[in-house]
């Protein structure tokens, strides 16, 4: 087992810490929170074991968990693995790109691994349907949220859409060309609304919709590709498959048949894929623990991160 610190025990450092106690690849040893109450109280309440300084909690462990801000990534992550720590650096992988350049040349330097936490690359809704998209040629994504001040320090582009950002560049096996994208403030400082287009060298293009400020939540994408179409709701955990093949010479009662103007007939095909259901971040918690103990790439790595990243900024400077 591997023995992992957690570093900030906020909402979701508190989720990791929970998650990783219960793990069977990892020894939680415990977390460091720089505001000394909180960790008082999370220390308190779960039992945890709080550590005064970050060096002394690095100093015990194998793996350091990064689920502190986004501002402080950098800096964790840098003292980490100059210490020697594999690290698992929560989204996005740090403020700037120049930042997360500097993590995957250390990472290297140190020759340790790191993994940044794309949770929806776990989703068990994507991970059904993920090696049946093929060659996407036109993508469309939703992901609309209730107003939550947390998260709001940022603009919706770092701290939703950048989700999928990240599942799109997975599947379209291509570099960016061009984008074009308009962002609205709301409520905060920054973009609450925003609409980007992607398009990709090989001829794919991706329409991706985010907001923070919506009546209802919503998380969802479609996948548009010759012969198929594929629907995945990230937020219900339900995938939808439909096909065309030629169609049978004798088509029966209830075959959809679909002709176009030259004649051609196509038969259309509905299926559900299998969806697993699991626990995405202890999945990919545990992912990591895998890849450290097997010396495998890990399932994001930190330059899929950066790309991502990269891509964000890019949609971000739209706006000005």
């Amino acid at each position: 087992m591997l023995k992992v610190g957690v570093l900030g025990a906020g909402h979701l450092g508190k989720i990791h810490l929970r998650l990783l106690q219960q793990s069977e690849k990892y020894e939680l040893v415990g977390f460091y929170d720089e505001n000394q109450e909180n960790g008082e109280k999370v220390a308190k309440e779960f039992g945890y074991k709080q550590f005064s300084t970050i060096a002394t909690l690095i100093h015990a462990v194998d793996v350091i968990d990064i689920v502190t801000p986004t501002l402080s990534h950098f800096k964790c992550a840098k003292v980490s693995i100059k210490s020697g720590k594999h690290v698992f650096i929560e989204k996005p992988i740090s403020n700037t790109v120049a930042e997360a350049e500097e993590i995957i040349a250390l990472a290297k330097e140190y020759n340790l691994k790191g993994q940044v936490g794309h949770v929806e690359r776990f989703n068990p809704a994507f991970k059904a349907t993920k090696n049946m998209i093929e060659n996407p040629m036109f993508i469309e994504t939703h992901r609309l949220a209730e107003f939550n001040p947390r998260g709001t320090d940022v603009p919706v582009v770092l701290d939703l859409m950048i989700h999928d950002i990240d599942a799109i560049l997975s599947v379209v096996n291509s570099k960016v060309k061009d984008i074009h994208a308009s962002g609205v403030s709301v409520i905060s400082d920054t973009p609450d609304i925003a609409n980007a287009r992607i398009e990709f060298e090989n001829g794919c293009v991706a329409n991706l919709t985010a907001s923070r400020i919506s009546m209802k939540n919503m998380r969802k994408s479609r996948f548009f590709q010759k012969d198929a179409y594929i629907s995945v709701d990230f937020l219900e955990k339900k995938c939808e498959v439909v096909k065309m093949k030629d169609a049978p010479e004798i088509p029966g009662d209830f075959d959809i048949i679909l002709q176009n103007a030259e004649g051609v007939k196509k038969q259309i095909y509905f299926s559900n894929p299998d969806v697993e259901q699991n626990n995405a971040i202890l999945d990919e918690l545990e992912s990591f623990a895998d890849a450290i103990n097997n010396d495998t790439t890990p399932v994001v790595t930190l330059e899929q991160a950066t790309e991502a990243l990269r891509v964000a900024y890019q949609i971000i400077d739209c706006f000005k």
